[in-house]
């Protein structure tokens, strides 16, 4: 009977150390959380005050000025945000590979796609190492409130793509929306930048990877056709191409998980490639170029699927 007693009293000790536990891990998930949105409010009114005089001035010596100014200010708020990352939640970024990177380069940044966290690891280990990852963003998005006009104040590359149902309307606007895109990409001529994709184009989970039938261990497909657009636009600016692998050692690698630090260790891997003239064409109009920009996409994953498998 004592036994018993002693057990039940011991399941209970069991249960309220549990659930001190998921409170304290939630409360710093919730600092988290609180420490980003702070730092957000602060720095984004600077941010949008150096955007606005970037708009309003319409001189290329203001314009490079404030762009300089605006890439500080978003350089120092992931600074702020990563003294969070790394001294309070205590992540530990592995990185393996190439080390040589310099932020006066220009690069096309390709990765696999863990988890939302993916691009918080990203700012990790490449802020101020190279130019500032940017994204292509559709060009309908600057109208967006208030991250718009950071977006375009912060030089993200905007994309103008039609739809193919569009073309059969309008066969005259076809390589219309990579001649807009390509304008709209001069400027990174003479400015560094590095252009981030996750070729994959959505998060794996088991359930993504067995609905489309994935020939990969630990990867969903590759999509060639943003990547190959991005090529088709830029291409000729990259000098080389840096081939982000990324792995958590751990099962639960949310982004919720990650804020409240659950997340101990993170392993990336980044292999220096570069910008083959093959790799530089019409995805959308040379069959013989989009199936070797397919090819090499493939054989990409291919050996991705490998390091990841060997990582783990």
């Amino acid at each position: 009977m004592n036994l018993q007693k002693s057990k039940q009293d011991d399941e209970k000790m069991t249960e309220k150390e549990s659930g001190l536990r998921r409170t304290i891990i939630n409360m710093k998930g919730t600092f988290a959380i609180l420490y980003i949105l702070t730092n957000t409010l602060i720095g984004y009114p600077f941010l949008l005050t150096a955007a606005l005089l970037k708009l309003v001035i319409p001189f290329n010596f203001s314009r490079k000025f404030f762009t300089r100014i605006l890439n500080f200010i978003a350089t120092t708020w992931l600074d702020i945000n990563n003294i969070l990352y790394k001294k309070i939640l205590g992540v530990k970024i592995e990185v393996t590979g190439e080390h040589e990177l310099s932020p006066k380069e220009w690069y096309m940044v390709l990765s696999n796609h863990q988890s939302w966290s993916d691009i918080v690891v990203l700012q990790m280990v490449f802020n101020r190492r190279i130019p500032l990852l940017k994204f292509f963003i559709k060009k309908e998005l600057i109208w967006v409130p208030l991250l718009g006009i950071a977006w375009w104040a912060l030089d993200f590359p905007f994309m103008k793509r039609f739809s193919s149902e569009f073309l059969k309307a309008h066969p005259e606007m076809k390589g219309k929306d990579i001649e807009i895109t390509r304008k709209a990409c001069e400027k990174f001529k003479y400015t560094p930048v590095s252009v981030m994709n996750f070729v994959e184009g959505t998060r794996f989970t088991p359930a993504k990877h067995a609905k489309q039938k994935s020939p990969y261990k630990n990867l969903l497909k590759p999509k060639a056709g943003g990547t190959g657009f991005v090529f088709t636009a830029m291409g000729s600016m990259f000098h080389s191409i840096l081939n982000i692998t990324i792995k958590y050692p751990e099962m639960d690698y949310s982004i919720w998980s990650f804020l409240c630090g659950r997340v101990h260790k993170v392993d990336v891997h980044i292999e220096k490639l570069p910008v083959d003239e093959k790799l530089i064409g019409d995805y959308e109009n040379d069959e013989v170029y989009r199936n070797y920009f397919c090819q090499w996409l493939n054989d990409l994953w291919h050996e991705k699927d490998k390091l990841i498998s060997k990582l783990k």
